[in-house]
């Protein structure tokens, strides 16, 4: 149950924790900013929505066969050390992309070579965030007490989606300022700033007993997400929302070709569902969601269904905008729900071992959407693929209305 004798804003009075939310905050700012740079360069480069498709398969693929793995790697580590070494090795990954966009190298390898380079770091960016993503999320219990852990968890997410807001925006600005190159240099200070900030916070030693033996620890944490149905249910939904509803992979393709608007336009776009979402995240920080969580899920990941068929539909910027800002608003509601369900039902000898299952349904989502939205494209066209994932999205919500009523019935 959420505890009501906490203000909201107590857990801000956490020096640990407050380091946790800066780290947090630079490390997603420069990721989200990099997701948006690597997608325009891409489509800049190729001119087919079908090679930003493969961004999000590269980077998905590692992403997704070490999720369990890196779990039970992360429950019986020292998190804070796994995650500056996650941290420091996603900046080499910029590195690499920055000196292969730099007009020395452009000027002297084909564009079949660069387009190669580009995928082969993305993939070791999908092993990186394999590990990095489940320790950001099982940190958190050994940072605050376990009366502040929902407020925590929902500051958390407020403090992912500005960084995310943020990066999706700024980036488009970079681009339009100082090109690609120029952009990855600001995604690298990004990168090591947040490094350094989460060097702050206090070492966080293992929880989970050592002897077990490595097959039965790593899908300890996949069986006790299946036995737990409410868990499954609110990670199952948003997986398929995400696989199907994602039109954000699309944004560049609807910003050049559709929209005819250019790369600030397309910044604005991009951050357009973020803005939403941070709205709503912050308003039930502090406003928490008393009742009938489980029902309000359902709902708002439908109506985040609907959002995304208008915004195939339209043929004007700021109707487009304000699809993906209502979007935002309502997948906002169901991170709140979902995150504050993972935090409050998760043992914390399991936490590596869960939190790497939600990612690999939640985070690989991201990037397997990414392609199906590329491969959709490529076959069905553009608005068309758009139009039927927001129609896969509300036949999964109708489905789980009906087949998962403990889902439904949910309150915590």
């Amino acid at each position: 149950m959420q505890s009501n004798s906490h203000s909201p804003f107590d857990v801000l009075q956490v020096k640990a924790f407050k380091n946790f939310i800066a780290g947090r905050f630079l490390f997603i700012m420069g990721l989200r900013m990099l997701g948006t740079a690597i997608a325009w360069w891409m489509y800049e480069l190729t001119r087919d929505p079908f090679y930003i498709g493969m961004i999000g398969l590269a980077e998905a693929i590692p992403a997704i066969s070490m999720a369990l793995y890196a779990g039970f790697v992360i429950d019986k580590s020292e998190k804070r050390k796994m995650l500056l070494t996650g941290m420091t090795l996603y900046l080499v990954c910029v590195l690499i992309l920055l000196a292969t966009s730099s007009s020395f190298y452009q000027g002297s390898l084909s564009q079949k070579v660069v387009i190669i380079i580009a995928y082969t770091t993305i993939f070791a960016t999908g092993v990186v965030r394999a590990f990095t993503g489940p320790t950001f999320h099982a940190i958190l219990a050994g940072v605050v007490p376990r009366p502040m852990l929902s407020s925590a968890s929902q500051w958390s997410s407020s403090t992912w989606l500005i960084g995310s807001i943020s990066g999706h925006a700024l980036a488009g600005f970079l681009i339009a300022a100082i090109t690609i190159p120029g952009t990855l240099i600001v995604v690298a200070l990004f990168v090591a700033a947040g490094i350094l900030t989460m060097r702050n916070i206090q070492r966080q030693p293992p929880i989970a007993p050592a002897e077990k033996r490595t097959m039965a620890a790593v899908s300890e944490g996949l069986r006790y997400v299946f036995a737990n149905k409410e868990l499954l249910g609110a990670i199952s939904l948003d997986l398929f929302a995400v696989l199907f509803g994602g039109a954000v992979a699309m944004v560049p393709v609807f910003a050049k070709d559709i929209l005819n608007t250019g790369p600030v336009g397309f910044g604005w776009l991009n951050a357009a569902s973020d803005i939403g979402a941070i709205i709503v995240v912050v308003w039930l920080t502090l406003k928490p969601l008393q009742k009938k969580q489980g029902r309000q899920l359902l709902l708002a990941v439908g109506g985040f269904g609907c959002c995304i068929i208008l915004f195939a539909l339209s043929k004007w910027f700021w109707l487009s905008f304000a699809a993906l800002l209502t979007s935002g608003m309502l997948d906002g509601i169901s991170v709140v729900i979902r995150g504050n369900i993972l935090q409050l039902r998760t043992p914390d000898a399991l936490r590596g071992r869960v939190m790497a299952v939600n990612s690999m349904f939640i985070n690989s989502s991201n990037e397997i959407g990414q392609f199906e939205s590329g491969v959709a494209a490529k076959l069905m066209g553009n608005i068309p693929s758009v139009i039927f994932g927001g129609c896969m999205t509300l036949a999964i919500v109708v489905f789980t209305w009906f087949k998962a009523p403990t889902l439904r019935k949910l309150e915590y």
